[in-house]
């Protein structure tokens, strides 16, 4: 295990005098060409008067040429690489002397990463219950139901109703639409089924529907409202067998019996791959514990940045403006350091065993998510390459696959264990 160093540096520099005046001159010079006096041809001002006017900016501009560039040149020479931007102090600047200065700065930090084969997680292939099977089953068969009318009679609980709504009151988006109803339905307000029991299809109805808090519909949800219902039909509810037809109808399966195994293969994919999820998060969780290092403020900073924009977007998703929220970055950064730590350092370490086992995103797969993404936009493959490799997403695209693929290969990698049932003792009886 790596021993945590912390990643900051401060060092003196200083830039001899010859190349403080070489570079003074040239900036006078500059700046005796670009400007206009009163008096004066272009580029004619005597030096002396260049000197004496533009003082400041001649100070100014000969820092933001040299410091940076002295800055650079040390580093380089002590092999240090810089995260972020260094804080410049104690600045000495005086005619006739060199220029003196202090850089403070962070580092990246050095990994040296311990054996991460082998990892141990809690794994094991998931089951497929055979009552999962047939619920899915009937899932598809429900897609597939048909709603023939009946003759018209007084409605039943347990019918499907086709209803004619409209809104008279209390909603700011009028309501004016056929919709289909199962009186006595899960689903089903209780006001609506009262309403319609008994009732015969044209029969007009007034009645009123204080939806709850929690409702589905955001437009709806705590609203008092005004209806105006007109039964139109009322219907019954056929399902398809489940035989080889109904499989045949989905697509290219002989029989059901076809069709039942691809549905188990269905479900069990999707449970594998929810499993796996959790299992390279303990995987990550497992790699972080066992290497420690100091992460730099600038990545947290940046990190913290990013969750905190991730969540902001997850809430304007929900119907809530980002720009009413004050945030304390203080306190932000203080309860996100945590959760911003752990992701720094896993994402350096999936970096470093992405190195030393010569993982990358190669062209095919980079091109197959541009294409997906081309299909998405509705644009053309070339124009959405151009755009994602113009606003950096190209990289991350890149980036993104080889954690993937690194991932997977610890995974693949782990030694898998199964999940530990935990043991109800029982309780003794009174004695």
């Amino acid at each position: 295990m790596s021993t945590a160093i912390d990643c900051k540096r401060s060092v003196e520099i200083e830039i001899p005098l010859l190349e403080v005046e070489q570079a003074r001159e040239r900036v006078t010079n500059s700046i005796k060409e670009r400007v206009r006096l009163p008096g004066f041809r272009p580029g004619k001002a005597p030096i002396s008067i260049i000197k004496t006017r533009f003082e400041s900016e001649i100070r100014n501009e000969v820092l933001e040429l040299l410091l940076p560039q002295a800055f650079r040149n040390r580093v380089q020479r002590d092999d240090l690489k810089v995260v972020g931007t260094p804080d410049i102090t104690d600045l000495e600047f005086e005619p006739g002397q060199p220029i003196r200065f202090k850089a403070a700065f962070e580092i990246a930090p050095e990994i040296e990463i311990g054996e991460y084969r082998g990892l141990p997680v809690q794994y094991e292939d998931p089951a497929v219950p055979e009552e999962e099977v047939v619920q899915r089953l009937e899932t598809m068969r429900e897609n597939k139901a048909e709603y023939p009318n009946l003759d018209p009679r007084p409605i039943e609980n347990g019918d499907y109703v086709l209803v004619h709504l409209r809104s008279l009151s209390g909603i700011a988006e009028p309501i004016d639409q056929d919709v289909q109803i199962q009186v006595g339905g899960e689903d089903t307000l209780p006001a609506f089924n009262e309403a319609l029991i008994g009732a015969s299809p044209e029969a007009v109805i007034e009645l009123d529907i204080t939806y709850p808090e929690d409702y589905g519909q955001e437009k709806l949800a705590g609203q008092a409202v005004r209806f105006e219902l007109t039964p139109k039909f009322v219907r019954k509810k056929e399902l398809p067998a489940l035989d080889d037809e109904f499989a045949k109808d989905l697509g290219d399966f002989q029989n059901v019996g076809e069709l039942r195994d691809t549905v188990r293969k269905s479900i069990f994919q999707e449970r594998q791959y929810t499993a796996q999820q959790t299992a390279k998060e303990e995987l990550i969780d497992r790699l972080v514990e066992r290497n420690e290092f100091p992460v730099p403020e600038a990545y947290l900073d940046r990190q913290i940045e990013n969750q905190v924009r991730m969540q902001l977007r997850s809430l304007a998703g929900q119907g809530i403006d980002p720009n009413t929220i004050k945030l304390d970055w203080d306190k932000v950064k203080e309860s996100q350091r945590e959760k911003a730590t752990r992701n720094v350092r896993a994402s350096l370490l999936l970096e470093k065993v992405a190195e030393r086992e010569g993982i990358t995103a190669n062209q095919d797969e980079i091109d197959r998510e541009v294409q997906r993404i081309a299909q998405k936009e509705r644009e053309a493959v070339a124009v959405a390459r151009a755009r994602l490799d113009k606003d950096g997403t190209l990289e991350r695209i890149a980036g993104s696959i080889q954690t993937e693929k690194t991932l997977q290969f610890l995974f693949d990698q782990s030694s898998k264990q199964p999940y530990v049932k935990a043991e109800v003792a029982e309780a003794s009886p009174a004695e």
